[in-house]
């Protein structure tokens, strides 16, 4: 097929690689009809940062995330929000 660039099946490459195949014409639109009703769904590759530390996110996760959901404070009756209290 020649793509080198990226590697993604985009509908406009299915549309040609059928076109080519099987010698039939359909539209992007027609090819994502056909792909869904065989079962097949759109996916993206997962992108993860280049500067991403495992080891750090895995302390975070273990000392860190278990406080997020400790209560924060004493809701008043009216307050808007959990940290600000009502004025009265």
């Amino acid at each position: 097929m020649g793509w080198t660039e990226d590697q993604r099946w985009t509908l406009a490459r299915v549309t040609a690689l059928i076109g080519r195949l099987f010698h039939v014409t359909y539209t992007p639109r027609g090819v994502s009809y056909l792909l869904h009703r065989l079962g097949w769904s759109p996916q993206a590759p997962q992108r993860k940062a280049a500067e991403r530390d495992e080891e750090a996110i895995a302390t975070w996760m273990k000392d860190t995330w278990p406080l997020a959901g400790q209560r924060r404070g004493i809701r008043t009756r009216g307050a808007a929000s959990p940290t600000k209290q009502a004025h009265r």
